[in-house]
């Protein structure tokens, strides 16, 4: 795994909030700085943390939300709008109401982070396990893993594993290190912060977004997803043009795809950002199967319009103006303290409107030329069909570079799958490739009372060793597996129930084909074994004319002391590789079969 560079952040300097005043108040409240500004009607107020899914651990997935989960269960039923929600970089918690139940909300969330309630701790991971068998998969579900592996941003594409394993120490300790008001950001509409307010926190300190990863050695890249959607999402660094861009990418697409082609119904592009520095760029069509490579080319036709800068001064205009329009809004400071106070808390810089109208009117043609060629430099592509190397992408790995040593366990299923249980990490060998994950970089493993050790790799890499599976995976061999990973990557699953332990499938002889002799042996495949031992013993016997001749002609030179023996030694190697490539060629051409390690 690699680490994204980030050491030349764009433009992040803060300007002082002094410089929101007459649009955004501010100040204070028991530590947390506070945002406020008029609007009528009932108060919305929103208590923002910096912890979210990408700053956990696989092995930990879900602590944040079980603490959500866990500080707004005192609250009970109520007619009052509320909840909570946690993302990748932060956790919200928002309620609207008059004064004094905003102030009942918020410092019923702040007493429940002081003293959480644990003694529902294994219901509230019952809830989650719930909540997250009835959210499904969607088409962007595995983009995240992808690009950034089993950690940090990739782990918004795994189930919570911590809702498994958690322990009431590990949620208190996340509470008290993470929820803290040195972590955390206060906004409000109303001319003032209500009084009565009680959010005392212990003292903490500021987390920095956590840094991103990236499991893709070559970008851009692609994957083959599911049919019927076709997914693109890259990395920008966050501008003004950047967003922008996103809107003429998205309209483009739009226009392309659903009104002129008839491609697909939705057709769209979202910019998001991720932390102080950077968005993802994410794009999306849908397809009927018979559409598809019909949305795919006109898809990567958008992008190759656009990174030629082929944009229209009216696309430009008619997304700068969408821009413009949040600011024609009444009560403009009320509308924008959710992305000052969000921008506040991931340390970005903050946008007065006047210097994003500045912004928004500078952005040219060229500009978004730029932005598309970066998007589409960084990006990961997925298709519904079988590859997009004709559009000048790179498949995502599929397979790790390189495999352990140890000892082999074929496959009880298939003759040409081993697992390799090593010193140093497991290996599957497939017909493919191999798939490894090391003990040092396991993000998780978990167990089974019955001996099954599923082994996730930080790149997302995972190899599963069943017992039932394989054949000689003892205790003794598994034993070595649990001694090797770290304690804090081990994640202890319930017992299954008997049938849930997979058995290898019954392996049954090939139905006799029309034309089979009695052997057993089709009357083809008999011609077929028949010419390639004629065309193998007629290739061995070449080589050995070939090699006796040599190697008597340089006898008979070095025996006369003819000095041009010594020439025909440069002929011999390549005389043998010569053997050796038409061997292959040979085995290749008639389908003839070649093991290999």
């Amino acid at each position: 795994m690699t680490t994204q560079n980030t050491t030349t952040p764009p433009d992040t300097a803060q300007p002082d909030l002094a410089a929101l005043d007459g649009l955004v108040g501010h100040t204070t409240v028991h530590g947390i700085p506070a945002l406020f500004a008029p609007r009528p009607g009932p108060l919305t107020a929103g208590l923002l943390f910096r912890v979210g899914r990408a700053d956990e651990t696989l092995p930990t997935t879900g602590v944040t939300h079980l603490v959500e989960h866990l500080a707004l269960h005192r609250l009970g039923l109520s007619d009052l709008h509320y909840n909570g929600a946690t993302a990748d970089a932060y956790t919200l918690f928002h309620v609207t109401g008059d004064e004094e139940e905003v102030v009942t909300y918020l410092n019923g969330v702040c007493a429940a982070l002081r003293d959480l309630p644990l003694e529902r701790l294994e219901t509230e991971k019952e809830i989650l396990r719930t909540e997250a068998g009835s959210r499904g998969n969607g088409p962007l579900s595995q983009m995240p893993l992808w690009r950034y592996g089993a950690q940090g941003h990739g782990l918004a594409s795994y189930d919570e594993l911590g809702t498994r394993s958690l322990t009431a120490d590990q949620v208190r300790h996340w509470a008290e290190t993470r929820f803290t008001r040195d972590n955390a950001v206060l906004w409000c509409t109303g001319d003032h912060v209500p009084e009565g307010l009680d959010l005392t926190l212990p003292a903490g300190r500021r987390f920095p977004a956590p840094a991103a990863t990236s499991a893709l050695p070559v970008t851009p890249a692609y994957i083959c997803g599911d049919d019927g959607h076709v997914v693109f999402t890259s990395v920008l660094r966050r501008s003004t043009a950047a967003a922008v861009f996103a809107e003429v990418l998205g309209r483009a697409l739009f226009q392309d795809l659903r009104q002129k082609g008839g491609y697909s119904y939705s057709a769209e592009a979202d910019y998001t950002p991720r932390d102080a520095d950077f968005a993802t760029l994410t794009a999306y069509a849908d397809a009927l199967p018979q559409k598809q490579d019909a949305a795919l080319g006109g898809f990567v036709d958008v992008f190759a319009r656009l990174r030629a800068g082929r944009v229209e001064q009216a696309e430009l205009d008619s997304a700068r103006g969408k821009s413009l329009k949040r600011y024609d809004v009444p009560d403009l400071g009320a509308a924008l303290l959710p992305s000052y106070a969000h921008s506040l808390l991931l340390g970005h810089r903050l946008l007065t409107p006047e210097r994003h109208r500045a912004e928004l009117e500078a952005v040219t043609v060229e500009g978004l030329r730029e932005v598309a060629r970066e998007a589409w430099d960084g990006g990961l592509l997925q298709v519904p069909t079988r590859g997009a190397e004709w559009a000048g992408l790179t498949p995502a790995p599929r397979y790790s570079p390189t495999g352990v040593s140890g000892t082999l366990h074929p496959s009880l299923e298939d003759d040409d799958v081993t697992l390799v249980l090593g010193d140093t990490g497991v290996t599957l060998s497939l017909p493919g490739g191999l798939v490894t994950v090391r003990y040092d970089a396991c993000a998780a493993m978990t167990t089974r009372p019955d001996g099954a050790r599923y082994l996730t790799g930080l790149d997302g890499f995972r190899v599963a060793v069943e017992p039932t599976l394989y054949g000689d995976v003892t205790p003794e061999r598994i034993a070595v597996v649990d001694a090797a990973v770290p304690a804090e990557a081990v994640v202890p699953l319930p017992a299954r129930k008997e049938e849930e332990i997979p058995r290898p499938r019954e392996r049954k002889p090939a139905a006799p084909a029309a034309g089979t002799d009695a052997s057993g042996t089709s009357g083809a495949t008999g011609k077929r074994a028949w010419r390639w031992s004629l065309g193998l013993l007629l290739i061995l016997g070449v080589d050995v004319v070939f090699g006796a001749g040599v190697l008597l002609t340089a006898v008979h030179l070095a025996e006369s002391a003819d000095p041009r023996w010594n020439r025909l030694l440069p002929a011999v190697v390549p005389g043998i590789l010569l053997m050796r490539i038409t061997y292959r060629t040979y085995l290749s051409a008639t389908g003839a079969p070649e093991r290999r390690p």
